[in-house]
C-alpha cells in the first residue's frame, strides 16, 4: 500500500510556470509524487501529516554544477606558490588533487559534500569527477555515498587527454558503464557524460564522447571558456573560440550544459540559443578564481535556461543565490539587471530544465517527484507573506534555516539534522580522509616543486 503524507499549512512557494505562491497552503504526497497542492483542505486523507504552519515550503534547490571532492580541500595548507591565473590554479592546486585520488577518497568526499548540501536545501546535484588514478568503478562509490545521504544526483566522469589517450578512453567507458547501471536501476543517480575543457580534448575525442551520449540519450557537460586559456588555446589551434568549435563538433543540443561561460561573445550566444543548450552558472567559484563575471543577464535575455552551481566550493546554495543576484548588478553597473525571482528559477525549474528533467524535478506541482524543502521562519524580521517571499528567499534565508527536507517521498533532514545517517559519522570518516589526502598531497607538490 502506498503511504501518503500531508504537509499542511504552510506558505507554498510552487515554482511553477504561473510563479503561484499559496499562504496558507498544503502539499499531498503519495508515494514518491505530489499527488496535490492547494489550499485549505485537500480531498483525501493522509497516513501523515506535516504542521507546517510556521514554515515557507518550497521545490528542492538544483545545483546545476558540482565537483564534491572540493569539499576536501577546505581549509587546506598547501604550500603552493600563489597562483596568478586560472591556468594556474588549475596546475597548481586541482590538477595535483585529481593525481592523488583515490575511489575511497571519492566516496568520502561524496558522502560530506551530499550532506552538505541536502542540509543547505540541495535536493539534487549534477556532479563530475576528475582523477587520473581512481577512474574504474568510482562512480558507483560516489553514487552509493550519496543515496546513502538521501541525495538526489547525476553523476558522471571527467573525461580528458591531459595525461594521454588511454585514460581519456578509460574516463569514457566508465560513464558509459554507469549509464547503463542506472538505466537498469532506476535510483535517486542518473548518468551524464563529461568532458573535462576544451583545451583538454580532441576533435575526435569530442566527437566519441557526445556520439555514445547520444546513442545512451543521456545529457553533455563540458567546461566551457571559464578561463581565458579556454579561448586562447581555440583561436590558435582551430581559429574559432570555444562556442564556435563545440558546435562545429555537434557538441551544442539539448540538454547540453556548458559550465561555466564567462569569456563568451554576443555571437556565441546566439549561437547557444539557437541551439536550445543550458548553462550551470557558478558565480561564487568565478569571483573566488578571479576569471571574470559571465554575461547571464544576455543569456536570460535570448531564453537560455541558467541554473546555479557551486563548482565545489560553497555547498549552500542561498549563498550562490545572493552572489548571483549581486554580481551581476556591480558588473552591468545596473541595481535592476537582475531580479530576485529570475535567481530563484536559476535554482529550481531552470536549473532543471538545463538537464531536461523539469517534468520531474524543480517546482511543486502534482505529478511530480516529491523533492521538498521546509524552511523555518523564526529569523525573519519582516512581513513574510505571498509578495515579500520571493525577495526573501534570496535576501534573508540560508541553509541555517533549512528544518526539513524530503527526497522522492522521504525524509532525508529532520530538524536541520540528517534523518539517514549520522552527521557525526559523515564528519568524521570525511576529517579521516583529508588528513591522509593533505599528506599525500603535500608530498606530490614538494616533489614536483
Amino acid at each position: 500500500m502506498v503511504e501518503s503524507t500531508l504537509i499542511k499549512g504552510g506558505l507554498v512557494v510552487t515554482g511553477d510556470s504561473q510563479g503561484r505562491v499559496i499562504p496558507g497552503g498544503f502539499v499531498r504526497i503519495e508515494g514518491n509524487r505530489i499527488s496535490e497542492v492547494g489550499r485549505g483542505i485537500p480531498r483525501l486523507k493522509s497516513d501523515t501529516t506535516i504542521d507546517a504552519s510556521k514554515n515557507v515550503i518550497i521545490p528542492g534547490l538544483i545545483t546545476a554544477h558540482t565537483h564534491l571532492y572540493g569539499i576536501l580541500l577546505r581549509g587546506a595548507t598547501l604550500g603552493i606558490e600563489p597562483p596568478t591565473d586560472f591556468a594556474q590554479v588549475l596546475q597548481r592546486v586541482w590538477w595535483p588533487l585529481d593525481e592523488v585520488m583515490s575511489v575511497e577518497d571519492a566516496r568520502s568526499s561524496s558522502l560530506a559534500a551530499s550532506a552538505d548540501m541536502l542540509r543547505n536545501g540541495s535536493t539534487f546535484f549534477a556532479d563530475t569527477y576528475s582523477g587520473p588514478n581512481s577512474i574504474d568503478g568510482v562512480l558507483d562509490a560516489i553514487s552509493d555515498a550519496a543515496r546513502n545521504v538521501g541525495i538526489r544526483s547525476m553523476l558522471s566522469f571527467e573525461i580528458t587527454e591531459r595525461n594521454s589517450p588511454q585514460e581519456a578512453e578509460r574516463g569514457l567507458q566508465e560513464n558509459v558503464r554507469f549509464a547503463q547501471r542506472c538505466f537498469k536501476e532506476k535510483g535517486l543517480s542518473s548518468a551524464m557524460m563529461s568532458l573535462h575543457a576544451s583545451f583538454t580534448v580532441s576533435d575526435e575525442l569530442i566527437t566519441r564522447a557526445v556520439t555514445r551520449a547520444s546513442g545512451l540519450e543521456i545529457p553533455v557537460t563540458i567546461h566551457t571558456s571559464e578561463g581565458l586559456v579556454d579561448v586562447y588555446h581555440n583561436l590558435e589551434k582551430h581559429g574559432e573560440r570555444t562556442v564556435e568549435r563545440l558546435d562545429r563538433l555537434g557538441v551544442l543540443r539539448r540538454r547540453t550544459v556548458l559550465a561555466h561561460c564567462v569569456h563568451v561573445t554576443a555571437p556565441e550566444i546566439e549561437i547557444m540559443a539557437r541551439q536550445g543548450v543550458g548553462v550551470a552558472h557558478n558565480p561564487m567559484s568565478n569571483m573566488l578564481n578571479a576569471v571574470g563575471t559571465s554575461p547571464v543577464p544576455g543569456m536570460l535575455a535570448r531564453r537560455i535556461p541558467v541554473g546555479l552551481g557551486n563548482d565545489g566550493w560553497i555547498y549552500d546554495p542561498f549563498e550562490n543565490m545572493r552572489c548571483a543576484f549581486t554580481v551581476h548588478r556591480l558588473a552591468a553597473w545596473n541595481p535592476s539587471v537582475m531580479t530576485a525571482e529570475q535567481v530563484f528559477r536559476m535554482a529550481t525549474i531552470d536549473g532543471a530544465r538545463c538537464y531536461g528533467l523539469d517534468r520531474e524535478l524543480g517546482s511543486i506541482e502534482a505529478g511530480k517527484v516529491a523533492d521538498i524543502v521546509l524552511l523555518g521562519v523564526s529569523r525573519v524580521p519582516t512581513p513574510l507573506d505571498a509578495g515579500s517571499v520571493i525577495g526573501h528567499l534570496v535576501n534573508t534565508f540560508g541553509g541555517r534555516d533549512v528544518e526539513r527536507v524530503i527526497v522522492d517521498g522521504r525524509t532525508v533532514v529532520d530538524h536541520g539534522r540528517l534523518s539517514l545517517i549520522s552527521d557525526d559519522e559523515v564528519a568524521g570518516r570525511c576529517q579521516r580522509t583529508a588528513q591522509d589526502l593533505w599528506s599525500r598531497l603535500s608530498k606530490r607538490i614538494t616533489r614536483k616543486q
